[in-house]
């Protein structure tokens, strides 16, 4: 069975302790890449999560005749 990936927050939180543990630099090399991907991966999975909310908020917008309505997502 696939590891469920983990939400935005729970990505946010183990990025903030693995930035803690690389900045204390007491990590040997090895551990130290093995974070550095695990941080890589979680900011992937933070990136994919905010594309996709931004994509349920275009797609929710309603122009004026009520009709959906594509915008930029800064608009």
């Amino acid at each position: 069975m696939a590891k469920e990936k983990p939400s935005f927050e729970e990505s946010i939180k183990r990025l903030d302790e693995i930035v803690k543990q690389l900045e204390r630099g007491d990590a040997p090399l090895s551990e130290s890449l093995k974070l550095f991907e695990e941080g890589t991966a979680l900011i992937s999975n933070c990136d994919t999560l905010l594309s996709e909310a931004e994509q349920k908020v275009v797609k929710l917008r309603k122009g004026q005749d009520g009709e959906p309505e594509e915008l930029p997502f800064g608009e």
